[in-house]
């Protein structure tokens, strides 16, 4: 045996290191799993404790990934879907795309039928066969308002309604001229037409008297028959006179505008008409064959006018290209107004009391409403004062002294005019117009006629009436 005597210095010291060394490997290799020794070292646990926080906070990070992962299989199971669903998603996007595509389809092929159709309906208004029906859709009418003026105290004569609706132009057994705005009822401007009369000396001094007022489509000009052999040009914007024109040698009774140009035709007393070129101020031509006084014209867009010859019973259609003329024979006694419907068709009334409705291709009219208003107290028939129409259409008015205006519808077809309407208005009715689209009437109204003073209403009073027309149309728009 080894002894510590026997060793160097210093040995000892190395051999107790080594046998301690052995004791405590021995005694780690005895220390159960689970349990704590007394020869533990302060390093060890220190690291321990900092494991477990590495492991906690581990675990934190863990739970909180592990939470994103959940919702996020969540979300993928709902965006996930069957087949069944994923052809029904299918189908629907299909059907919304089909039903985009027949809209827009929808959509053109309406645009186009409506440019068709205007371009057809300008078509056959320029050629003069276009054909509208409203007067069957007619079902009541209302006086919506009353125009009067103190300027125009005596009786109202003659009325023109602008062309887009907003003015109307009166006169009346005075020596002014009333600008009217439709909306409000009021009046714009005046004009006094006596300053500008033109006369021989010989002539006998006599008053004013608008018989006729008739202004061009583009509103540039406007012709006022003033109750002498002369007529006046006038500007209807400013109401300042701009021309006279002379050639007649009797009083002028009736005006017209030729539609769409500056060509205006003029009846007489002295049984001519004349064409007068507006744009040059001149005189262009006269036309004879009437044998008494014209007492009533109109025209359309081609170059044609349409007289009423007064006593002599005839109408006549003036071919003015052609240099010639038709006529028309049909009334018991005078005729005293007449309108076209269109170019193949017009309507007129007579002091007889008769409403014809004729066609250009027959001498005699198509059909007669005898007394269509009516008998006097003298037991005589109540002449056709005054006729208007909707153009193109086959709505018609008329009045007279019976207390009534009237309304009427055509059918050419059929060869019918029947009565649909009748408005009661006390006095003379004069002149009548109606609106572009047929809904609304003016009624020129006087106690005594325009022509002369052959008998006083007293209980008439001298205004404009404005009647509303109301169409079946229009109520279930509203509705």
């Amino acid at each position: 045996m080894s002894s510590s005597f026997f060793l160097k210095p210093g040995a000892a010291k190395v051999a107790a290191n080594k046998k301690r060394k052995l004791n405590a490997t021995k005694a780690k290799s005895n220390v159960k799993p689970g349990k704590k020794t007394q020869n533990a070292v302060p390093g060890p646990k220190k690291q321990r404790r900092a494991k477990v926080d590495d492991e906690e906070i581990a675990s934190d990070d863990d739970e909180e990934y592990n939470g994103n992962t959940l919702a996020f299989s969540a979300d993928e199971d709902e965006e996930q879907e069957t087949a069944q669903d994923k052809r029904l998603r299918l189908a629907k996007e299909y059907l919304a795309e089909i039903e985009k595509q027949e809209a827009e389809r929808a959509e053109q092929q309406e645009l186009s039928q409506s440019v068709e159709q205007r371009l057809q309906t300008e078509y056959l208004d320029s050629v003069g066969r276009l054909r509208r029906t409203i007067a069957a859709d007619l079902k009541s009418c209302t006086i919506k308002n009353v125009l009067k003026h103190k300027l125009h105290h005596s009786p109202i004569c003659a009325l023109f309604l602008s062309a887009d609706g907003k003015h109307l132009y009166t006169g009346a057994k005075s020596q002014y001229v009333l600008k009217w705005c439709t909306e409000s009822g009021k009046v714009l401007e005046k004009g006094d037409v006596l300053p500008h009369r033109e006369e021989p000396e010989t002539t006998k001094k006599r008053r004013s008297h608008v018989i006729a007022i008739c202004l061009s489509s583009d509103m540039k000009y406007m012709a006022l028959a003033e109750g002498g052999v002369n007529i006046q040009i006038w500007c209807p914007q400013k109401m300042k006179h701009m021309q006279t024109f002379k050639g007649h040698r009797d009083n002028v009774t009736g005006l017209v505008f030729r539609k769409g140009t500056h060509e205006l035709y003029s009846a007489a007393k002295d049984r001519s008409v004349k064409i007068w070129s507006v744009d040059e101020m001149a005189y262009v031509e006269s036309l004879f064959g009437h044998q008494t006084a014209v007492t009533s014209i109109d025209a359309l867009s081609r170059e044609r006018a349409i007289t009423a010859g007064g006593s002599d019973c005839s109408l006549r259609i003036w071919k003015i290209t052609e240099e010639s003329q038709l006529i028309y024979n049909g009334h018991k006694d005078g005729i005293e107004c007449v309108k076209f419907i269109n170019d193949e068709h017009f309507v007129s009334g007579g002091v007889d009391g008769a409403v014809s409705l004729w066609s250009a291709l027959k001498k005699k009219p198509i059909s007669t409403t005898q007394l269509a208003h009516g008998k006097g107290d003298n037991d005589v028939a109540n002449w056709i004062t005054a006729i208007a129409v909707v153009v193109n259409t086959d709505l018609v008015a008329t009045g007279s002294c019976d207390g009534c205006v009237r309304l009427w519808q055509s059918n050419p077809n059929a060869r019918k005019i029947q009565q649909i309407l009748s408005i009661p208005i006390t006095g003379f009715i004069n002149a009548l117009t109606f609106n572009a689209d047929g809904s609304k009437l003016y009624v020129a109204v006087g106690q005594e006629h325009r022509l002369g003073r052959w008998w006083r209403l007293k209980a008439a009073k001298n205004n404009v009436v404005v009647i509303d027309l109301k169409s079946s149309n229009v109520n279930k728009k509203e509705q």
